[in-house]
């Protein structure tokens, strides 16, 4: 059985969901409760809204604390993203064992799975789809010469870059982030 719960972080209002398994899903912040809510009943029509179990809490705990710019690691917590292709399980991984502050490239990604420089692309489709953002912390992943390229979260490229920001990570300053359609946190 799917589950959901929206909270308040020091940037905006973030969802994660949840099974027996683990995390399923995670909305990054966005202006409100019910924006977050829509984008994660999108991904799981079928879920309920719930008060978090124990185990929960304390990761929507280290989720508030992450925007407060505290280093969480969350490499270690357990998900549930359903079926990925070997691909984007090994760029998933390959991802998720940066750390904070740390970043990296998309052609720098491909060539640590071993695949070719053409495996880019794969792995901008991944960070795209990718269920759960900042637990696979697609925002660490760059464009060539360290430039920002594409967010899909609320507030794309900008709010891509207030993240890293965050975190302490250098990008190319002269790539302006692109607004997004999308609602934006505002940190």
């Amino acid at each position: 059985m799917q589950r959901y719960h929206s909270f308040e972080t020091a940037h905006g209002i973030v969802a994660i969901a949840w099974n027996g398994n683990g995390v399923t899903a995670l909305r990054l912040p966005s202006a409100s409760a019910a924006e977050s809510e829509r984008a994660i009943r999108r991904r799981l029509p079928d879920a309920d809204a719930s008060d978090p179990p124990p185990g929960m809490a304390a990761i929507i705990a280290d989720i508030r604390r992450y925007f407060t710019g505290e280093p969480i690691d969350f490499s270690d917590l357990p998900l549930d993203i359903g079926e990925q292709s070997p691909l984007f399980t090994r760029i998933y991984a390959a991802v998720r064992a940066l750390r904070w502050g740390e970043s990296t490239t998309y052609g720098a990604v491909a060539k640590a799975i071993g695949a070719g420089p053409e495996a880019a692309r794969d792995v901008g489709q991944a960070m795209g789809s990718n269920p759960v953002p900042l637990i696979i912390p697609c925002h660490r992943v760059l464009a060539a010469g360290n430039r920002i390229g594409g967010f899909s979260a609320p507030g794309g490229s900008q709010a891509k870059a207030r993240m890293l920001t965050l975190e302490g990570v250098a990008f190319a300053k002269d790539e302006t982030p692109r607004p997004s359609p999308q609602a934006s946190f505002g940190f």
